[in-house]
């Protein structure tokens, strides 16, 4: 069988809310960012969107000041088998408040797959973040139906990942799990553990997707990938 699960958000989540995940507050009234990333692998909610081969990423957000942004984010896939090579586009929009001491972030995403068939589907999310604590859940309201469908509407995903600095040195580890409502893909949890500097990220992760058909999911996989954010307003 073949899985394509969920964004980061890779999280960028911790790794994919995807591209936009609670944008800092600007002074400016507009802001407008660009995003590139180069990773070794794509890895989404603990598994590969690429068949264990490197990405080409990149997104560009808009947020008002007063807490809304919307956004749009890209990367090639490769699910191999008859969905072959593609790229995703996300869409998603939303709205980041504080109320102390937590802050919190809301929206609508949709992970669209022009070349490849069955694929879509959107989703609404909430995530909110404590201290070095960030925590969230995403539920699938709708996807399309086929063949090759993977996610359903009743879907959920659920995670907290801990951050933490160290001299310089970014660390943190994310557990989730993946509740799927379609009959005959099945349910998941997933660990990530991560080391950034700078630019650069360097990541560990691993599934326990070992049920029959599933192949080689749940081996353990490292990866390293390098991200640059824009001003261009």
């Amino acid at each position: 069988m073949k899985l394509k699960p969920f964004v980061a958000m890779s999280m960028f989540m911790a790794a994919s809310l995807g591209s936009h995940s609670a944008l800092a507050a600007q002074q400016n009234e507009h802001a407008l960012f660009a995003n590139i990333n180069l990773a070794s692998n794509y890895i989404f909610r603990g598994v590969t969107q690429t068949d264990d081969q490197s990405a080409i990423q990149g997104g560009i957000d808009y947020q008002h000041r007063a807490g809304f942004y919307a956004g749009t984010w890209v990367s090639n896939v490769d699910f191999s088998g008859p969905q072959g090579r593609g790229y995703e586009q996300d869409w998603y929009v939303g709205y980041s408040f504080k109320t102390d001491p937590v802050s919190w972030d809301v929206g609508y995403k949709l992970y669209t797959y022009p070349t490849l068939d069955d694929l879509d589907f959107g989703e609404l999310y909430a995530n909110i973040e404590w201290q070095f604590l960030t925590s969230g859940l995403a539920y699938t309201t709708n996807a399309d139906d086929g063949p090759n469908s993977v996610s359903d509407s009743g879907d959920l995903y659920m995670y907290i990942t801990g951050d933490w600095k160290v001299n310089g040195l970014g660390l943190g580890a994310t557990f989730g799990h993946y509740s799927h409502d379609r009959t005959g893909v099945p349910d998941y949890n997933h660990l990530q553990l991560y080391l950034s500097k700078d630019d650069f990220k360097f990541a560990l992760d691993k599934n326990d997707l070992d049920e029959p058909g599933t192949g080689n999911l749940d081996d353990v996989r490292f990866w390293v990938s390098w991200g640059k954010n824009f001003d261009l307003l």
